[in-house]
């Protein structure tokens, strides 16, 4: 099966994990609606080592809250499913797809076709994992399903989750490339992943994830066919923000504060709120 349309990109930014979560939302609302094209792709960085909770994920550890209230850790409610994810040592990406074939698995299994043939033409193959998902997992990379992607080695590199909304799928993927060990072992009482290193970082790596998702999105023009414009760069307007802003306070930390009165605390004594830069 092949996706319907040319694929249409955001440029690649770094901002607090609210903005990013809040965004990553309102991009998915504006293809359901219909006022905007999909698919879509974003790459994006956080400014602040940050731990993203699944939509429906309710256990907050205590270490987690003593890191925050420390300043060493923000906290944000993802759209998406899953477990937690560690943010800071990694690259995300944000896929928007409209109308994806309806079987999860198969939806998973082609949303990361790219991710794969990008990996392998770095002499890095991933796999899908094979563990059962566990509705006890405390982080995303304690195991690997058949949502993830995984070395031939077993290490896993990718952790992805959905959120679907009528036809439409947001899935989000965290790229694993440098974690910072002290920081992993404080948020999870456990090592963090030994990885191979890769040969590309930074802006080298988006351009190759992007070259690679181009070339598997097919054209819907004669134009793009001929490898003109292929990629559609998208970049939000100053009413667009003003939209996005609006909804910030659902994945900030005070979203959390129902779940959690020491939480709560913590959110009215920091009481502020950060901007986008980046």
């Amino acid at each position: 099966m092949i996706l319907p349309t040319c694929l249409r990109c955001l440029p690649s930014c770094t901002l607090p994990g609210t903005w990013q979560m809040a965004m990553d939302a309102w991009l998915l609302d504006q293809v359901v609606a219909g006022r905007r094209e999909g698919p879509l792709l974003r790459f994006y960085r956080w400014s602040r080592p940050t731990l993203s909770l699944g939509k429906h994920q309710r256990a907050v550890d205590p270490r987690w809250l003593r890191l925050v209230a420390a300043g060493k850790l923000e906290m944000v409610r993802r759209p998406s499913g899953g477990s937690a994810v560690l943010h800071g040592g990694d690259l995300t990406y944000a896929l928007i797809w409209p109308d994806p074939p309806r079987q999860r698995r198969e939806a998973y299994r082609l949303s990361c076709r790219w991710l794969q043939e990008a990996f392998a033409a770095m002499d890095l193959p991933l796999r899908f994992g094979e563990t059962p998902c566990r509705s006890d997992q405390a982080h995303c990379f304690a195991s690997s399903t058949a949502a993830d992607l995984v070395h031939s080695s077993g290490q896993k590199r990718i952790g992805s989750a959905q959120l679907w909304r009528g036809r439409s799928l947001l899935q989000h993927g965290s790229v694993a490339l440098a974690p910072d060990a002290g920081l992993w072992e404080a948020v999870f009482a456990e090592p963090a992943p030994c990885l191979p290193s890769l040969p590309l970082s930074g802006e080298s790596l988006e351009a190759h994830l992007l070259a690679f998702a181009q070339r598997w999105f097919p054209s819907d023009t004669a134009e793009e066919a001929a490898g003109l414009g292929a990629v559609r760069t998208e970049v939000l307007q100053g009413w667009e923000w003003a939209e996005i802003t609006a909804s910030l306070a659902r994945y900030e930390l005070g979203a959390l504060a129902e779940e959690s009165s020491e939480l709560s605390a913590m959110a009215r004594a920091s009481g502020s709120r950060a901007s986008p830069r980046g």
